[in-house]
């Protein structure tokens, strides 16, 4: 088994929930015009790096005629996905070595997974196991905006707490997180570098604002609530005896922002994610 993954950098929720969020169907439209797919073909699609499996369920709906495979060498994500999301076949495995056929798919994507791979295999294994004029997507986190609710600022507790953890240098770095970043130019030279044709470059902008009008009350609380995973699990993680203090007031602080969001006082606290979307064909 390999946690390392959602043992040290980040955890099963914590992904999931941020993830199912950004793929959620309201930003659709922007994936599909970037993705440029056939949804009269019965594609044989694979996902690289699928982590819990948030983006494998959202392809799985958006392209219901298509049979979608996502692998992740991660065991723990590997059996949440598999225990929570339908139709979807979910191996656990290495982007790096393929378990699978030459010529064997339609279309690979991946979703912020390009960073952490040596570039001529995370290219390399992909026009492997794509068929002649197979299209390659290649999803990248830019930079954002975060704009944080004064009720959600750091507690005293919570510092105090991350002040007691040893902080070892280079710490993501042993995971192998973000060995190789690339610029939004980079990125696309790499693949066409590694022989991928008609790449093109685009965007999709994903406004996370609670109190927008234009979400539901379930979504609205769904933002606030993967935020507060993303917190606790942060602490969980860190594996100290000293977490209870520091779990007890992130719970105080977002459940007092769910009491503002549904008293209608509004924060305009918001998270929007620019997700780079890079396609070529093999």
């Amino acid at each position: 088994m390999n946690n390392l993954w959602s043992d040290h950098v980040q955890g099963v929720m914590t992904l999931y929930l941020s993830r199912k969020l950004r793929f959620d169907d309201i930003f659709f439209t922007q994936y599909d015009k970037l993705f440029n797919l056939d949804h009269n073909k019965k594609l044989r699609i694979l996902e690289i790096g699928c982590g819990p499996g948030a983006l494998a369920e959202a392809l799985h709906r958006w392209y219901p005629k298509a049979q979608i495979t996502a692998i992740d060498r991660d065991s723990n994500f590997i059996t949440f996905a598999r225990n929570s999301i339908a139709g979807v076949s979910f191996v656990e495995g290495d982007a790096t070595n393929l378990p699978f056929e030459n010529d064997s798919f339609d279309v690979t994507v991946s979703n912020t997974v390009q960073e952490h791979i040596e570039p001529s295999a995370f290219w390399g294994e992909q026009r492997r196991v794509l068929k002649p004029g197979g299209v390659c997507l290649c999803l990248s986190a830019r930079k954002g905006i975060q704009c944080e609710a004064p009720c959600l600022e750091m507690t005293q507790e919570e510092k105090e707490f991350w002040e007691s953890i040893p902080q070892s240098e280079g710490e993501l770095a042993k995971y192998g997180v973000c060995r190789f970043p690339m610029s939004e130019a980079e990125i696309a030279l790499s693949m066409e570098k590694h022989l991928f044709t008609d790449v093109t470059t685009g965007y999709a902008i994903i406004d996370l604002t609670p109190d927008a009008t234009k979400y539901s009350r379930e979504m609205a609380e769904a933002m606030i609530e993967a935020k507060r995973q993303t917190c606790l699990e942060a602490i969980r993680s860190a594996h100290s005896d000293q977490a209870d203090k520091a779990i007890s007031a992130v719970d105080r602080k977002y459940d007092e922002r769910l009491g503002l969001y549904r008293a209608g006082k509004k924060q305009w606290d918001t998270a929007v994610s620019v997700t780079m979307v890079i396609r070529g064909i093999k």
